[in-house]
């Protein structure tokens, strides 16, 4: 599954340890998610994620 974390926290101008510290998540699980070394995750890290980038969890992890 294609995440668009990457396009959507450069879009918002974040780096990948601001969108972990807003979302609360690890630098490790962005990077992850970015890369696609992590291909599954809760709906809660989904949620963080999104929210901290004012975005639809869709809009950035549905294709």
């Amino acid at each position: 599954m294609p995440f668009k974390i990457r396009e959507a926290r450069k879009a918002s101008g974040f780096t990948q340890e601001e969108l972990a510290k807003r979302a609360n998540v690890s630098r490790a699980t962005i990077i992850g998610l970015e890369n696609g070394s992590i291909t599954v995750t809760t709906t809660e890290t989904l949620t963080k994620i999104a929210g901290a980038l004012n975005k639809k969890v869709s809009e950035i992890f549905l294709a």
